[in-house]
């Protein structure tokens, strides 16, 4: 029902330049804090569905579903944020449409910067993606 957003960003190169390796620093949902209560170390990146709708036909169930997904990258410098969001970005655009992108000013809690952008993504009914 998920498009694989992990894997996709996982399997380049830049995207782990800058979020990290082992294990990258990319989550669903928020980013987990760390067992001291403390902010996950940044850069990173957030994502999830906020969106899903069935291609729906008249002769049989939906075959597929448009998925939107919300990928937010966090970084702590303005030419960070950048080179992050443009990470995700060539990434992701390989499988999916990018359909919007905004730059939030400082984020007021984590003082990091946030590039959000959504993406629509067309998934094969029954594919499910662990992560």
């Amino acid at each position: 029902m998920l498009p694989p957003v992990f894997q996709w960003l996982k399997a380049s190169t830049d995207v782990k330049n800058i979020v990290g390796t082992n294990p990258p620093r990319i989550w669903r949902g928020i980013a987990p804090q760390t067992a001291d209560g403390k902010p996950m170390p940044n850069p990173y990146i957030t994502w999830f569905a906020p969106g899903i709708a069935p291609e729906n036909n008249l002769s049989d169930p939906p075959p597929t579903d448009r998925v939107t997904v919300q990928v937010d990258c966090w970084h702590q410098t303005d030419e960070g944020i950048v080179l992050l969001a443009t990470a995700a970005r060539d990434a992701i655009e390989l499988h999916c449409h990018v359909t919007n992108g905004s730059f939030d000013p400082t984020e007021p809690e984590t003082k990091l910067r946030r590039f959000r952008m959504t993406f629509d993504a067309w998934v094969d009914r029954g594919r499910t993606v662990p992560d």
